[in-house]
Formats: C-alpha cells, sequence, structure tokens
C-alpha cells in the first residue's frame, strides 16, 4: 500500500488531539502588539468586563487560529516518508466561541481528504477543532490544507 492508499483509508478518522495550551494574557497582549489591533476587548481586562458579555478579555480569533501549528506539533502524528510539509491554507474556518484569557485551548485533528497534488506532493485536507477545556462549544473549526513532500 502506498502513503497515499494509506492516507486515503484514514480519510474521516481522527488522527490525534494535542497538547493543552494556555491562552494566557501575555499571549494575547504580544499577539495585540504583532498585529496591531489593540482592541479593548483583547488588551484591557476592566473595560472588557464592564462592556462586553465575556466577563474580561479574550483571544483574537486569528491568534487562535495561529495556535494551529503548535497544535499540530504534539497532536498530529507524520507521515510516513515525508520530507517536509508545508501550510497550503485553509478552506473554511468559523470561530464559535470567544477564548476567554487564561483559557486552555486544544486541537483535535481529522484526516478530510488526501490526494496527489503533483508526483511526490500530497495534499491533506484535516478538520481541526479547537476545544477550550470545560468549554460546551468549541472555539473554531477550521479546515487546514497542508502539502506534504514525499
Amino acid at each position: 500500500m502506498s502513503v497515499l492508499e494509506g492516507l486515503q483509508a484514514k480519510i474521516g478518522q481522527e488522527l490525534g488531539v494535542s497538547e493543552w495550551a494556555e491562552m494566557t494574557q501575555d499571549r494575547i497582549s504580544g499577539f495585540a502588539d504583532v498585529t496591531e489591533d489593540h482592541q479593548f476587548i483583547h488588551i484591557d481586562a476592566e473595560k472588557a468586563k464592564m462592556f462586553t458579555p465575556f466577563g474580561g478579555t479574550i483571544a483574537h480569533g486569528f491568534l487562535t487560529l495561529s495556535m494551529l501549528s503548535r497544535f499540530a506539533e504534539t497532536g498530529l502524528p507524520a507521515v510516513e516518508g515525508a520530507k517536509m510539509g508545508m501550510n497550503y491554507g485553509l478552506n473554511k474556518v468559523r470561530f464559535l466561541s470567544p477564548v476567554p484569557s487564561g483559557a486552555k485551548i486544544r486541537g483535535r485533528f481529522t484526516l478530510s481528504s488526501a490526494e496527489e497534488k503533483n508526483p511526490g506532493q500530497l495534499l491533506l485536507c484535516h478538520t481541526i477543532t479547537v476545544e477550550i477545556e470545560g468549554g460546551a462549544k468549541p472555539a473554531a473549526v477550521a479546515e487546514w490544507l497542508s502539502l506534504i513532500f514525499i
């Protein structure tokens, strides 16, 4: 069985779950500085508590999304024979619940598709559900594309 056939046999299966990562206020504030998105809901706990239904600051949606790379390191098994992999983009992203400062999040990976893009290149799509520890709904769900070089 080829690597591609092995992957295609796993379509629809959960391949892994990452370790938990804490969404600290330092991480949120650092992201605000890098992206120049200093909206009060992310950086001003008093204002966020007063003027939002969240009870305090929340992470940027794009910060939550950017954690997918970290989640893949601890939750996604390597593809057999892969020389390298590249981020190829996203098909769909939905932010379903805010991530409060101090919350822990993790990624749950399900293989959605696997195809040969070019000889020696596999295009994989994983559906990642970003869970909030103790949360009723996920923070985000995304379809993430990776190009794997074999």
